[in-house]
């Protein structure tokens, strides 16, 4: 991990996370998570995934060039917690395929402020099987 690249923000992370995940990138995806041993990653199938390895081979065979490529993230920010240290997003995630669409999917992400910024120490993915209601106040925001 490069210790030049700060996130200043848990936001910028997540922008990052997205753009990285959208470009197929695992280099870039990789770059935003904690060096921390106890990072982890649940994917909609449910495997709780624990360490940078586990995690980076995970998200190397989702980034396989045979699926079916993503062309956009809807994403919907349900609720955001802050401390001076820690932060967690919980969002509505809907994915554009070529042919279809993917979700709504329920997020949380889970941030750490250290020495290089914010990373993050946590995804949690999980398909949702019903109609998400939004609050009034929830942003929108497209990557």
């Amino acid at each position: 991990m490069s210790a030049l690249l700060l996130f200043a923000t848990p936001e910028d992370v997540e922008t990052a996370f997205y753009r990285a995940f959208l470009d197929e990138d695992l280099d870039d995806l990789m770059e935003i998570w904690s060096e921390e041993e106890e990072v982890f990653c649940v994917h909609p199938t449910g495997q709780r995934l624990s360490g940078l390895t586990m995690i980076r081979e995970s998200w190397q065979s989702l980034m396989n060039p045979a699926r079916t490529g993503i062309r956009q993230i809807d994403v919907t920010c349900l609720l955001k917690w802050q401390t001076m240290l820690m932060a967690t997003h919980q969002l509505v995630e809907t994915l554009r395929l070529d042919q279809e669409q993917a979700g709504p999917m329920i997020v949380t992400h889970t941030y750490m402020r250290g020495s290089c910024g914010w990373r993050l120490v946590c995804r949690h993915c999980s398909a949702s099987s019903e109609t998400i209601l939004m609050p009034e106040s929830a942003g929108h925001v497209l990557h």
